[in-house]
């Protein structure tokens, strides 16, 4: 573990470095960041998974860097070119760009013009000018005409080239014209000629500039999308004038005759060589900008998905409204296991409305039905007003729930694994009705690209994406933890140190010996060895497990000291557990050991005060407008409740009830100026709008949070 990294790190993240080499120290171990975050406070200074992931993140690039720099000095080595003075520069820098600025005069490249002029003997000549001494250029010129240079305009264009190669490739050059890109690029889209029709949903961008600093992520990905499409062609780029003085001032030297050569060789090298060099570099430059701001958006909305609030185990009959093909029914045991499943049809064509009032009146009764989930799509307004004319004889919730997904998931591997005799609409409905008992056990099942809470996500770097959507996924699986005796393969799957396999290994151990009895009974699952047991065993939960401390974030390795707090109290754990004014009796300076300080204690502590609490908020009943059904009963001025749907950069966008969500834009959040719109709503939040513009024909609704 190289020093100079965790202080680049403990730098870069304002880190204390003691904390940051410990976190390093760890991770390179095994250890995973819910682990990290939450049992090993002392050693990382109370560093939250935040600040651990990041610098996971960090080694993980800096480590890269450092095989690239041996991938470079072995390439620059082996071409006889690798000085004292060029290995230092090389083995100090920890910059991407600055390393390959190093590399560029060395990188193995296609045969260039420079490269053709060399090969003519023009080098000589290019370095006679590039002195920028003499005045009689031509006839120095002249002594290089030859079979293979034709004249002297031929020799002084291939020292030109060699210069503008050397210029190109020369770092001051490249710093000055990234300055230049950095305080003044702009991004300039224009439509592809003859592309106007099919073009259409990128009108906004067919003659369009801005400064590059200021293009928002969805404005830069959405440009970025119709260029792969074919129908914009996009150019990032400051104005050339400035640029080209500022090269000439350092490279051009006296009024020479070969400075004026030097001059001419200048403006070549930036507007052939440099402009589209360092354009690519902001161009990528501004890509991963934009992808990660568009990544940390569905990050986000993500995290709040899997963390909606749960009803628990409860009865529920869930639909999966329709119309032609009807709604399909499925009725849920507290577990979510399936007990019934047909189909009604209340909707038009068919019209059985009483006859499906009546269907739903004996499945409720029979079923003892507690809580009804209606899905969002096609037909829930008039599924769930049908819902709320039924009689029912004790008191059922109805809930609409999203159906983001539900289709992903019912033609899913997964699925048919879970269901293999039913087909794609009964996977669905059931997934509807686990989605409101428990989201994010139902939720993991589904690739998180297909929730579709996000902006632009098919966009953006895939593999990025999917490595910090897994990290959000174990982050809230671990953060809510796992029933050990009815999770699911997948959900347990996400649990600290298990992974795929170990998880079908515990489903496997629990389907042959019955229900875990103990967290300690986990060593017995084959391959589940020491490593993963400490990683995992605080996030998994056992209900009227012997020992309570089994059904809390109480980690094991902690039991000892909670007995001997039991112990000096003269009670049991159970009783520590029960009772407020015991606990407060504990003195935990008194419990201190070299491995477990005041950070973990208090933890313990707390844990002790609320054991196995779910951290997700109570679930709440919603209600749209009642005589809003379409987007043609919309009226400017109304003010409806509303669900949010999605959050992006530049808004949140809100079911209202009719089928198209409207859009409250970050400017109509609050009276206040925002920056971030998760500073006002959250997902899934229930909040009241105000209508303020309606397209029918666009289908697009403008809607406002101001003085509702």
């Amino acid at each position: 573990m190289s020093t100079q990294l965790i202080n680049i790190i403990a730098k870069e993240l304002q880190l204390n470095q003691r904390g940051v080499q410990n976190t390093v120290q760890l991770l390179t171990e095994g250890a995973t960041v819910p682990f990290i975050s939450r049992y090993r406070k002392e050693m990382t200074g109370s560093l939250d998974e935040v600040q651990v992931s990041q610098i996971k993140e960090r080694y993980e690039k800096l480590e890269e860097l450092q095989k690239r720099k041996e991938t470079i000095l072995k390439t620059i080595e082996e071409q006889g070119a690798l000085t004292d003075e060029l290995r230092h520069k090389i083995n100090e820098t920890y910059e991407a760009v600055e390393l390959e600025d190093l590399y560029l005069p060395y990188k193995p490249k296609r045969i260039t013009r420079a490269g053709k002029a060399m090969q003519k003997g023009l080098e000589p000549l290019a370095k006679i000018l590039m002195k920028q001494v003499e005045n009689d250029v031509e006839s120095r010129a002249n002594r290089f005409v030859n079979d293979e240079v034709g004249s002297i305009d031929d020799a002084l264009a291939g020292a030109r080239d060699i210069i503008a190669e050397w210029v190109s490739e020369h770092k001051v050059g490249r710093d000055i014209v990234r300055q230049n890109f950095e305080r003044h690029a702009v991004i300039t889209a224009k439509l592809v000629k003859g592309k106007d029709e099919e073009a259409a949903k990128y009108r906004d961008y067919f003659d369009w500039s801005e400064p590059l600093k200021k293009c928002s992520s969805h404005r830069l990905l959405a440009m970025r999308r119709g260029e792969k499409e074919g129908f914009l062609k996009i150019n990032i780029a400051p104005d050339a004038e400035p640029v080209i003085d500022r090269l000439c001032r350092y490279f051009v030297k006296g009024n020479t005759q070969a400075s004026g050569q030097v001059e001419m060789a200048v403006e070549d090298a930036y507007k052939r060589l440099l402009k589209p060099s360092i354009e690519t570099e902001f161009s990528n430059a501004s890509k991963e900008k934009a992808d990660n701001d568009s990544i940390k958006v569905f990050a986000e909305n993500l995290r709040q998905l899997l963390l909606s609030s749960p009803l628990g185990q409860y009865r529920v009959l869930a639909i999966d409204p329709g119309y032609r093909t009807g709604c399909k029914v499925v009725c849920l045991d507290a577990q979510g296991n399936l007990v019934h499943n047909e189909t009604i049809f209340p909707h038009p064509p068919q019209k059985e409305k009483a006859k499906a009032i009546k269907k739903i009146e004996s499945l409720a009764d029979a079923y003892k039905i507690e809580a009804i989930a209606i899905g969002n799509g096609t037909a829930s307004r008039e599924t769930e007003d049908m819902i709320r004319n039924v009689n029912f004889k004790r008191e059922v919730q109805v809930f609409v729930v999203s159906e983001d997904g539900a289709s992903v998931y019912s033609a899913s591997k997964v699925a048919r694994e879970e269901f293999p005799e039913y087909d794609v609409t009964v996977r669905g409905a059931v997934s509807i009705g686990r989605r409101l008992m428990d989201p994010l056990a139902e939720l993991v099942k589904i690739d998180p690209k297909s929730i579709g809470v996000g902006q632009y996500q098919h966009d953006v770097d895939q593999t990025k994406m999917k490595n910090t959507l897994d990290g959000v996924v174990e982050s809230c699986v671990n953060k809510v933890g796992v029933n050990l005796n009815t999770a699911s393969k997948h959900l347990l799957t996400y649990v600290s140190g298990l992974g795929p396999q170990l998880a079908q290994n515990i489903v496997d151990y629990r389907a042959e010996n019955g229900p875990f009895a103990s967290r300690a009974e986990l060593k017995k699952v084959p391959r589940l060895g020491a490593k993963a047991f400490e990683q995992s065993a605080g996030f998994l939960r056992i209900d009227d497990a012997k020992n309570p401390l089994d059904n809390t974030a109480v980690h094991p390795e902690a039991y000892e000291i909670v007995n001997q707090m039991a112990k000096d109290l003269n009670c049991k754990v159970s009783d520590l557990i029960n009772d407020d004014l015991l606990r407060e009796e504990i003195d935990l300076e008194k419990y201190v050991t070299d491995t477990i300080g005041l950070p973990t204690l208090t933890d313990v502590m707390n844990e002790l005060d609320k054991p196995g609490r779910d951290p997700r908020e109570a679930i709440q009943v919603f209600e749209f407008a009642k005589d809003v059904y379409s987007i043609d009963d919309l009226q400017i001025g109304m003010v409806l409740p509303g669900i949010v749907t999605n959050i992006t950069n530049f808004g949140a966008f809100v079911d209202v009830g009719v089928k198209q969500d409207g859009l409250v834009h970050i400017s109509q959040m609050a009276d206040r100026f925002i920056s971030d719109p998760n500073e006002i709503v959250k997902l899934h939040q229930q909040v009241k709008v105000r209508v303020t513009e309606v397209d029918v024909a666009r289908k697009r609704i403008q809607l406002s949070m101001k003085e509702v």
